[in-house]
């Protein structure tokens, strides 16, 4: 499948805002987003694992206030950036649905799969 262009590479701090994108979750409108922890960029569809919810508080505002954590603005689970695994809350040992994103060039690509799909205009 092809890649679809999400952000530029320096719109993505270490440990800073996320950027949100537009996908297709089954048949759901839904959206995905990206980070950067760990000098690494990591791709999630921004759901809760515990009740299908977008999980940032304000547009692109993903990590909890220490910076080491996703954290759910609703129910307050928390996930590793890294892994998606839920290190605590009431979905501990749940996951997010991690995305297939890469950084290369100065673009961070995402690449859908066969569940979470690019909206289609």
């Amino acid at each position: 499948m092809e890649s679809v262009f999400i952000c530029a590479s320096d719109a993505l701090e270490e440990g800073g805002k996320g950027v949100r994108f537009p996908v297709t979750a089954g048949s759901d409108e839904a959206t995905g987003f990206v980070i950067r922890f760990g000098g690494q960029v990591h791709g999630y569809l921004n759901r809760c694992a515990h009740v299908p919810i977008e999980l940032d508080w304000a547009p692109g505002e993903f990590l909890e206030s220490s910076g080491l954590y996703i954290m759910c603005s609703t129910h307050g689970a928390v996930y590793e950036p890294e892994s998606g695994y839920c290190a605590g809350g009431p979905c501990k040992g749940s996951r997010l649905r991690k995305l297939i994103v890469e950084e290369a060039e100065g673009q961070v690509r995402w690449y859908p799969d066969d569940y979470v799909s690019a909206v289609i205009a």
